[in-house]
């Protein structure tokens, strides 16, 4: 099977050995997405709320550069660095996702890179 890395400007560069994401056959990869500005490379100024949408427009920026859009997530992974944002997560997932939502599991965490407080990572059927 061939591995394709995907790369766009519309999302942040990765900031280690990693691609955006990977597509192998229909399946594409999408690597954790944190709330970073694509063109400053700052975590966005705000709320979690703001936080999470750039999470989610950063993951469609992605999807799309695969030929995809966030339709095509199948399965969802969202970590939190505390569970009392699950509802707000929630609220910001209407305005990206429409029924059937994937399947998704959501992970309380200690830590996240740059000090954020959300990461998203998915696994798209293109």
């Amino acid at each position: 099977m061939i591995k394709k890395a995907i790369h766009t400007d519309k999302a942040p560069a990765a900031i280690g050995t990693y691609s955006q994401a990977v597509q192998a056959g229909d399946l594409v990869f999408l690597s954790g997405q944190i709330p970073l500005h694509p063109e400053t490379m700052e975590v966005v100024a705000g709320d979690f709320e703001a936080r999470a949408r750039q999470v989610f427009e950063n993951m469609q920026a992605v999807a799309a550069a695969a030929g995809g859009n966030l339709s095509d997530v199948v399965k969802l992974t969202i970590f939190l660095t505390d569970l009392n944002n699950f509802a707000t997560v929630n609220s910001v997932m209407e305005n990206f996702f429409a029924q059937p939502y994937p399947a998704r599991a959501t992970v309380g965490v200690a830590s996240l890179p740059k000090g954020v407080d959300i990461e998203a990572d998915a696994i798209l059927a293109i």
